[in-house]
């Protein structure tokens, strides 16, 4: 029998080759800072085969939820951002992927260790963790389990500040102290600032404090709107004012021999709240059928089965969802490249049994065990453009 979400045809399954896999090791959020600090010759750092300017003093702010297309959609919203579109990923106008899953800590752990999630090892929004059998949320890290042994690899600014480059971190004070700074921002001096305007301000400052630099600074604002009122709306809107201001703010102020790269850990999208659009899977018995966990989140979701159990939820997901999902077994998701090239044996068991990544406007929810996540307006995760282009502008002093 049918699904009722399919009107009783039998859907045909995504191709898994449409899937548009990340640029890793080229044009991916890996890249952008093993790239930008290639000049300094740090011992350590991961290689990159994208190719960027040389400068002294080197400014990345990365905007929480800053699009590629939302940009682009924003012209009145966004004048300055926009005037830097042909700037982006060393002047070829193109944008950069995020990565798999197109998420804030995977992302963020990827510009900070300069390695794909598959190595780093945080695949997921929620992912997991294959030696207590608890679910990890990688943002909020809970249940707490040792940031080491999590993320074991030095962060690029953990080898930029050894190798004498003055390193620093402008954000909110918030998190300052929280496990995923630590597993992937943390090397050289944290500064604290509760504003955009201090952050962008005492980051310009920072940029000229030496010869060399590495600033990074962070603006949340924009991602939490989204979420809340969705990326159609004016308090989104306002806030993308906001970082237009905030991203000319700072280019006007870089010291001498400087760049500044704006760039984002992921897009986002709209999805309606009806029942076609968001899948409640504490109320669906058939996608419930042989999962023990459901990870990841509503666009990109990690599904681990009991035991023996995974080849029939992988065929009973890709029946019910796998005409608007791309629906893979972990050993498809690897082999085709969704975390990267060849991630690492410890990471291999926190993917889920299957994973599964929209690509139509649609989300796999759940109500009740994830309420808040669920009343979210604005979504991200999967391989869709409007998820996973981010830019990478170009200022130069």
């Amino acid at each position: 029998m049918g699904h009722p979400f399919h009107g009783g045809a039998d859907p045909v399954p995504l191709d898994l080759s449409t899937a548009p896999v990340p640029g890793y090791g080229t044009a991916a959020l890996c890249d952008v800072i093993p790239a930008a600090v290639a000049s300094f010759g740090i011992p350590g750092m991961p290689a990159t085969g994208l190719d960027l300017v040389p400068a002294d003093r080197v400014c990345v702010f990365l905007v929480d939820s800053l699009g590629w297309e939302l940009i682009g959609r924003h012209p009145q919203e966004a004048p300055y951002l926009c005037s830097l579109l042909p700037t982006s990923t060393g002047g070829t106008g193109r944008p950069l992927t995020a990565g798999f899953p197109a998420t804030t800590a995977t992302s963020l752990a990827s510009v900070g260790t300069g390695l794909p999630p598959g190595a780093h090892g945080l695949a997921g929004y929620t992912t997991l963790n294959p030696d207590t059998g608890a679910l990890m949320n990688q943002l909020r890290w809970q249940p707490w389990t040792s940031p080491a042994a999590w993320q074991p690899h030095p962060t690029v600014f953990q080898l930029a500040d050894a190798a004498g480059i003055a390193t620093c971190q402008v954000s909110s004070p918030a998190f300052q102290n929280t496990p995923l700074t630590k597993v992937a921002l943390s090397g050289g001096v944290f500064h604290g600032r509760l504003t955009g305007e201090e952050r962008i301000d005492l980051a310009a400052d920072r940029l000229g404090a030496a010869d060399r630099t590495l600033v990074y600074t962070y603006y949340s604002e924009l991602d939490a709107m989204g979420h809340r009122h969705g990326v159609d709306s004016d308090a989104w809107r306002g806030q993308l004012m906001m970082v237009d201001r905030l991203a000319q703010r700072l280019a006007e102020q870089l010291p001498p021999r400087s760049v500044l790269y704006v760039t984002a850990d992921h897009g986002m999208i709209d999805i309606p709240f009806d029942e076609d659009s968001r899948i409640d899977f504490d109320e669906d018995w058939e996608l419930r059928a042989g999962v023990a966990v459901l990870g990841g989140e509503g666009r990109a979701r990690h599904v681990y089965a009991v035991p023996g159990a995974a080849a029939d939820v992988h065929a009973v997901w890709s029946e019910v969802l796998g005409d608007r999902m791309w629906v893979a077994t972990r050993d498809e998701a690897v082999a085709a490249g969704w975390f990267g090239p060849d991630p690492e044996p410890r990471v291999l068991a926190r993917i889920g049994d299957v994973v599964a990544a929209a690509s139509d406007d649609i989300a796999i929810v759940a109500t009740r065990t994830e309420p808040g996540e669920s009343r979210m307006t604005g979504l991200h995760g999967s391989m869709t453009s409007v998820e996973q282009l981010v830019p990478l502008l170009e200022v130069r002093s």
